[in-house]
């Protein structure tokens, strides 16, 4: 079964259609753009997700990634499977932040299509080495093959596919604790690790300095956190830009990976269209 070439009923279909000669060139698609941009050196931005917005409306919008959170919102995992199925073949590429380091959360997540992973309070070497194990197939992790959905891209064998979603993901522990400030090298030094991503407001509390991110103790933290990403080449990202900053001061940092908000934006565009309409 493993040299068998179909995947999805996109892959099924074109081979229906194709002949012996046309079946060699049927394109294949990347898995995850999010992944081309970071090893690109671009910097990749996203907006939350929710099964309350037209998913397919915002991948399109011009973000990078949709970020769907089950740690801080009241969304379970299994009821994020319509908003990414809607987000096949759009722009954005979906992104699931489970609630916990849990096999069973990640491995949901990637069957119903995410295409990234993120973990919360990731404090050890040990917990970021579990963490990208589970995200990863055979050999490079010990993910469980199966899925609630066909995935994304085409490719010659199985084997081809399991290589595309262990190169596609995009792997991010989060770093919210003076824990993980102890072990930052640690947590760097394990391959598969694709972004650092801090937590804003948690790490802030850890360091003692709540909510205070423009003092001297906070951004002491981002530049070291910077230069050690830096030096183990993952890509440092803020989870969110907090209120009234600039996210250039980050980007300036060497942060290439951050959510925005949308609904600001989308007010004020659906204010400017309707001012210009006599009424």
């Amino acid at each position: 079964m493993c040299n068998n070439a179909a995947h999805g009923p996109d892959r099924d279909d074109a081979m229906a259609r194709a002949g012996p000669a046309e079946m060699r060139d049927v394109e294949v698609r990347p898995m995850n753009a999010v992944k081309d941009l970071l090893k690109a050196g671009k910097t990749v931005i996203g907006t939350g997700g929710s099964p309350l917005v037209d998913a397919a409306l915002l991948a399109e919008s011009g973000y990078d990634f949709l970020l769907f959170d089950t740690q801080h919102s009241p969304w379970e995992i299994k009821q994020l499977l319509p908003s990414i199925q809607a987000m096949r073949g759009k722009k954005a590429a979906p992104m699931v932040r489970v609630s916990d380091n849990r096999v069973d959360q990640i491995c949901f997540a990637l069957d119903i299509g995410a295409r990234g992973i993120v973990v919360p309070m990731v404090n050890t070497r040990e917990e970021a080495a579990a963490m990208v194990r589970s995200c990863r197939y055979h050999p490079l992790g010990n993910r469980s093959n199966a899925g609630a959905r066909g995935e994304w891209g085409d490719f010659p064998n199985y084997r081809a596919y399991l290589d595309g979603v262990n190169d596609g993901l995009v792997i991010a522990p989060m770093i919210e604790t003076v824990q993980a400030m102890e072990n930052l090298d640690g947590i760097l030094s394990v391959p598969g690790v694709d972004v650092l991503l801090i937590g804003p407001s948690d790490l802030s509390i850890e360091l003692g300095v709540p909510l205070d991110y423009t003092c001297a103790t906070y951004e002491k933290a981002l530049d070291r956190i910077a230069a050690a990403s830096k030096a183990h080449g993952v890509v440092p990202g803020m989870y969110f830009i907090p209120p009234e900053m600039d996210p250039n001061f980050f980007v300036d940092k060497g942060y290439r990976f951050f959510t925005m908000p949308w609904q600001g934006w989308a007010t004020e565009g659906i204010r400017r269209g309707l001012s210009g309409i006599k009424r």
